[in-house]
């Protein structure tokens, strides 16, 4: 009994310390555009240095089965790392320039919504009514949230707002259809192998388009790549993993509710951002709204 709840309270202690970790990374980005730094730039600084880490993991970790997984396979992981790091990263890096931190937290928070519509739009896996109402819901807490917002920055706020709903999409899209891979390659090498496929075309976008001036920037961009890869992504994705292994999914999403609230702090402490009654009032029904959606959903899994 003692080792089980002390166990359970380990996981609880790296589960809030994953999620307050990964909430940090909007907040770093935010902080590295006032230095002038370009989107893919820095995008690129946090994929390379994470990139040395996932190399030795993959090197490290092998598959769990690997006469079960064929060429096929790894051609979906660069599909998935493209589609679901890639994709995801880019859309997220370039809605913060336009939107505050724990508005683009509240955003990507709805990604399970968007999982239960992927399932039932693809894989034909029903959506209960008291799901389609939470997800409804969800969305309305999103347009309160964004009230105030729009009614300040307009078209700005609302061309951010549709980024980051991509980079939830392209996220959710990327859960979705990878679920039957990771059995496969295991929980760290899948993720190790798509994070050198997103870092990979991550450093073709930026052959194309970048400045290649990299050398040229201000020490605290470098450091707050650098924070990003490790304390925004890397191990905030052992402490999660570690979590869930020891409280199980359905309880770890409990705590994911911390995450569009501890952005908001640490955006009001570092980054100097005022959040409205209005918003608070929709951040708690989007809050309400996905925790509704999820707990449906383990339900019925």
């Amino acid at each position: 009994m003692f080792k089980k709840s002390s166990a359970t309270g380990i996981g609880i202690l790296l589960a809030i310390l994953g999620v307050v970790l990964f909430s940090t990374k909007a907040v770093m980005v935010k902080l590295a555009y006032e230095y002038q730094v370009d989107h893919v730039t820095l995008l690129l600084f946090r994929m390379g240095f994470a990139l040395p880490f996932y190399i030795s993991i993959a090197f490290w970790k092998k598959p769990l089965h690997p006469k079960e997984i064929r060429i096929k396979d790894y051609v979906w992981v660069l599909f998935f790392g493209f589609v679901g790091y890639y994709l995801a990263s880019l859309f997220d890096f370039m809605g913060l320039q336009y939107i505050k931190a724990g508005l683009e937290r509240i955003i990507l928070f709805i990604y399970p919504t968007v999982v239960v519509l992927l399932s039932w739009l693809f894989f034909k896996k029903g959506i209960t009514r008291s799901q389609t109402w939470a997800i409804l819901v969800t969305y309305l807490g999103v347009v309160i949230t964004f009230w105030d917002e729009i009614q300040i920055q307009g078209e700005a706020a609302v061309w951010g707002g549709f980024l980051i709903f991509l980079s939830a999409i392209t996220y959710a899209a990327y859960l979705v259809g990878s679920g039957w891979l990771i059995p496969k390659f295991g929980v760290l090498q899948f993720t190790s192998y798509a994070m050198i496929a997103s870092t990979l075309c991550v450093g073709v976008h930026y052959a194309f388009s970048g400045n290649f001036e990299l050398t040229h920037y201000p020490w605290q961009v470098y450091a707050l790549g650098l924070a990003m890869a490790l304390f925004a992504t890397l191990i905030p994705s052992f402490l999660v993993s570690a979590a869930i292994e020891r409280l199980g999914a359905s309880t770890f999403s409990i705590f994911g509710s911390l995450g569009p609230i501890s952005t908001i702090v640490l955006a009001y402490f570092f980054l100097d951002e005022r959040i409205s009654a209005l918003q608070i009032f929709g951040m708690i029904i989007v809050i309400g709204g996905v925790s509704l959606v999820s707990v449906k959903r383990k339900a019925k899994h």
